[in-house]
């Protein structure tokens, strides 16, 4: 076969878009089966074109194939016996067998446990369960009564339960499973001695077991462009597949009987990882990469590619609108068209290993970066960098992780021996995460509209097409090299931004709050943190803030304070004040947790107290001492206990009142009758509960309503909007207008936004 065939990648592409068009318009996939005969008619007709009209003819029946297996899965799971209840929002008792591992996640009124059951034959369910799913193991067979809900738009879910009560196990797990997450609890165990963070990377790198992953070192990975390390990939597997071909080899194994030895590794890699849609695709494209770095090279990996794609999409159409899928394509690709040209063009003046250091990295990166810009916002310049230098540790920690799994089962002494090897090989990984994203040029935020992301796809053509041609000369590509180096360290320029003399920002974290009142140069007060630490630390970088002498948490909801590792890591905090009302529970121990780990403790904001912090001064009006500083656990009450702070800044006088509703706004304007200000920072997102009289008699300037785009709770709403303007105020809205900033220019109040 010529190695320029591109007729199986061709395939692939075919069956990626016979499996999106049954997504987005399923009746075209009939078009195309009708159409599917026409190619044959071309060659009966012009023999010498039999070549051309027999490859679209695979395409299009390959696209109609996978489209109709899509359909067919769609339907089965849409018309099913458990979607129907699920619309009647039914109370069933099912039995299924689970399907994914627990995981705890922090919801706004408390933890839910979280865990995918298969109830008999394409009928999946996801359990919003309490603490005692926690206890559940993968292969068991469990019955449990709950509480149907339709789930729309999931792919293939047939619906949410809500259980009543506990499962009961009616069979165990089989040998496989047992097998496997003993292995899983031994590689935990086997560094359960060292630091909080080698915890949980090492688990992660082995067999995708983030579940320990602390919030701020997620955040760093996912600015350094490591995430892809602790997620279950190709290259965990290649990692895990490879060494077990090199033991095989060592031990006298051969021919056949290594690629029996490589299956085999296949198949227990993934039973250890969980056999889930995005463990099939990570097996595949390791796979992949095996075969590529066997003899026949790319070629073979490129062919393998296409049937990797046709092969994964029959089984499971619905990986072709996950993102997982697309960037574990697209870097495969990369690493097998595009890197060996840069490896070939830097090995001219660099030695042959670190050329191919360097381009396989970058090529992936660089082939990801448009959909990486699409879903985050951002463009990683610190990635290839950062990628690079763990590349010597990222194997040994694999490798040595899953080995003091294996030895933990004999002897739990050499177990923890191995795990700390594996420990120390993780610590550097850390370092590099945490010192990547600190860095100013860690990531240039770029927008997601389809301009912006065009404008992205062709710089990144370019960059392939001149790549090898800057490169291959020591001067420029050393040229090239280092004004990356100086980017990431110095940060891009980003002129006019901010304004000068700004005193006040509303940083657009989406559906939170997250504001910035200016103490001094590089110096900031910032109340609340949003509900993505990556958003705040992106906007208070952009601000230049990297002191925080006080943070203010105006209450513990998600949307004011998970987003709080991104205010903590990388700058200086002095004080962190939160509410009296120390609820929801999951909140208070997550904000317990992060201050902790940056040394710091919290303290009730004092009512009724005046300080002044560098030029801002604040004073804290509710809520009140004799308010309650317990709730019913569920986070109900805490948007009346929100902390409400008067600041002025530079003459310009600002209301920041949290999430506070009727009740407390009108308790407010009886106690300070005559209050008024610049700046209202707009109560609870703009919703409709809004004492509008008490609102208007503010008189303020410029509202700032700081809320999310497309969110499900109608923030903000067309009242509260209408009111405000009524009565002359400028209405001013991050979901539309970016990052709002307020500037005094000239001795007037100005606004700025950064859409």
């Amino acid at each position: 076969m010529s190695p320029t065939d591109l007729r199986l990648p061709l395939l692939g592409l075919a069956a990626w878009a016979g499996a999106l068009l049954v997504r987005w318009q399923p009746e075209v996939i009939w078009v195309i089966v009708l159409v599917a005969a026409a190619p044959l008619l071309v060659a009966v007709r012009w023999p010498w074109r039999r070549r051309a009209a027999i490859t679209v003819l695979a395409m299009l029946a390959v696209a109609s194939g996978v489209g109709v297996v899509a359909l067919v899965r769609s339907e089965a799971v849409r018309a099913g016996p458990v979607a129907t209840a699920a619309q009647q929002r039914a109370l069933v008792t099912l039995t299924g067998t689970v399907a994914s591992d627990p995981r705890r996640i922090a919801g706004r009124f408390g933890d839910r446990v979280l865990v995918r059951v298969a109830v008999g034959r394409h009928q999946p369910v996801l359990v919003f369960g309490d603490d005692a799913w926690a206890r559940v193991a993968v292969g068991e067979r469990i019955r449990f009564t709950g509480r149907l809900a339709p789930v729309e738009d999931a792919g293939d879910l047939a619906a949410t339960v809500t259980p009543r009560g506990p499962p009961a196990t009616t069979a165990a797990a089989g040998a496989a499973w047992r097998a496997t997450e003993a292995l899983r609890a031994s590689i935990r165990d086997a560094v359960a001695h060292r630091p909080a963070s080698q915890q949980a990377l090492v688990p992660a790198l082995v067999d995708g077991d983030d579940a320990g992953m602390p919030p701020a070192l997620v955040e760093d990975f996912r600015t350094t462009g490591l995430t892809h390390l602790t997620a279950v990939s190709g290259t965990n597997l290649t990692l895990v597949v490879g060494f077990l071909l090199v033991v095989a080899r060592w031990v006298g194994v051969r021919g056949r009987w290594l690629g029996v030895v490589g299956v085999a590794g296949i198949v227990g890699f993934v039973l250890l990882a969980r056999t889930e849609p995005s463990v099939l695709r990570a097996a595949a494209m390791g796979a992949v990469a095996l075969v590529g770095l066997g003899r026949g090279g790319w070629h073979r990996g490129v062919r393998g590619l296409g049937a990797a794609v046709v092969g994964l999409l029959l089984v499971e159409p619905g990986l072709a609108s996950t993102a997982g899928f697309a960037l574990s394509v697209l870097a495969t690709a990369g690493i097998l068209l595009v890197a060996p040209s840069w490896r070939d063009a830097l090995a001219r003046w660099l030695p042959r290993w670190l050329a191919e250091a360097v381009a396989v990295p970058a090529a992936a990166q660089l082939a990801c970066t448009p959909l990486v810009a699409g879903i985050s916002g951002q463009v990683s310049l610190v990635a290839v960098v950062a990628n690079l230098v763990v590349a010597p540790v990222v194997g040994p920690a694999t490798v040595l992780g899953l080995l003091g799994g294996v030895a933990g089962l004999v002897s739990d002494l050499v177990g923890r021996l191995v795990g700390t090897l594996a420990g120390w090989c993780v610590a550097w990984i850390v370092v590099v995460a945490e010192h990547g994203a600190a860095l100013p040029g860690a990531a240039l935020d770029w927008g997601t509209t389809p301009w912006s992301l065009a404008f992205l796809v062709v710089v990144t053509a370019a960059v392939v097409a001149a790549a090898p041609i800057v490169l291959r000369h020591r001067t420029s590509g050393a040229a090239t090299c280092l004004l990356l180096v100086v980017v990431t360290v110095v940060g891009p320029p980003s002129p006019g931004w901010p304004p000068s003399r700004w005193v006040f920002a509303a940083c657009d974290v989406g559906q939170g709050d997250a504001l910035v009142l200016r103490a001094g140069e590089g110096s900031a007060v910032v109340v609340d943190a949003g509900p993505d630490p990556r958003e705040v630390d992106g906007c208070l970088r952009r601000l230049g803030v990297d002191r925080v002498p006080l943070l203010v948490l105006t209450h513990f909801h998600a949307d004011h304070v998970d987003g709080l590792a991104g205010v903590l890591d990388h700058r200086e905090v002095g004080e962190v004040e939160v509410t009296r009302l120390a609820d929801p529970p999951g909140g208070v121990a997550a904000v317990a947790a992060e201050t902790a780990g940056a040394g710091l403790t919290t303290v009730v904001a004092a009512y009724g107290e005046t300080r002044t912090i560098g030029d801002v001064t604040l004073q804290a009006l509710w809520p009140t001492p004799a308010s309650p500083i317990a709730g019913p656990g569920d986070g109900s009450t805490a948007n009346e206990a929100s902390v409400v702070l008067l600041a002025e800044v530079a003459g310009v006088r600002l209301l920041l009142t949290g999430d506070i509703e009727p009740v407390s706004q009108a308790a407010l304007a009886r106690a300070l009758p005559g209050l008024s200000v610049d700046v209202l920072k707009v109560p609870h997102h703009g919703s409709r509960y809004q004492d509008h009289d008490w609102l208007a008699s503010l008189g303020a300037r410029y509202a700032v309503v700081s809320v999310g785009a497309d969110n499900d709770y109608g923030h903000p709403a067309a009242d509260t909007l209408d009111a405000l303007a009524s009565n002359g105020t400028e209405v001013l809205r991050t979901d539309r207008d970016g990052d709002v900033v307020l500037a005094v220019r000239d001795g007037r109040l100005v606004a700025v936004t950064r859409d």
